[in-house]
């Protein structure tokens, strides 16, 4: 798998890059701007980019705007976009053309080694990655609202690990629920919540990101 990292702060992309190669990934360019990414991209399209949201030259969207651009013209790139901080309107921008191939995480889970090489190879998959901590604020933020008011306590912890992209699979390990509960509570959240289901688990995070954003 080929990665580029896209961030000005130097010693985290490099420490970011070390911890990539170190599980086997191969980092093919560093670049610190959204300008210098898209060139990149252009020249040798990388299996997935990971990009700060914050860079030059005003610190703001760069690498937000940089990773629509890169979605638009090279969906086979997966992109996982980093923030420093929980901006949900960001990661909402993010997914308005789907979340195939696509990830939102905190800088703060690069401390996972685990954690952010998987989130890498998920995007590059064309898989989705959506930070707890964002999934947390959505759901929670639709909570004062119909129809999620609807939904149980086990069927929001069911929905907030969908919206994360987790399987069905990984839903029973982190719930501790056998397989059959778990396919029961996502019938019912789908019923609940008037969404069509699907076996397909990315259509599946797409119509809960839908219903999100609504």
């Amino acid at each position: 798998m080929r990665v580029v990292i896209a961030d000005d702060a130097v010693l985290f992309r490099e420490g970011l890059a070390r911890v990539l190669e170190g599980a086997g990934i191969e980092v093919v360019a560093q670049v610190g701007d959204g300008e210098h990414l898209l060139a990149r991209v252009r020249a040798d399209p990388p299996d997935a980019v990971v990009v700060d949201i914050r860079m030059p030259p005003t610190h703001t969207r760069e690498g937000l705007d940089a990773a629509q651009s890169i979605r638009a013209a090279h969906p086979q790139v997966g992109v996982l976009v980093l923030s420093q901080y929980v901006e949900p309107h960001h990661a909402m921008q993010l997914l308005e053309d789907g979340s195939s191939g696509v990830g939102y995480l905190l800088k703060d889970r690069v401390g996972d080694v685990g954690e952010v090489v998987e989130a890498v190879r998920r995007v590059a998959d064309g898989g989705s990655v959506i930070d707890p901590e964002v999934v947390a604020q959505l759901v929670g933020r639709r909570r004062a609202r119909n129809p999620i008011q609807q939904l149980t306590e086990r069927e929001r912890q069911v929905l907030a690990l969908m919206a994360e992209g987790r399987s069905n699979q990984a839903i029973c390990e982190r719930l501790f629920l056998s397989p059959k509960p778990v396919e029961a509570h996502t019938r019912s959240i789908f019923t609940r919540l008037d969404l069509p289901a699907s076996p397909d688990d990315h259509r599946r995070v797409l119509a809960v990101l839908a219903f999100l954003r609504a």
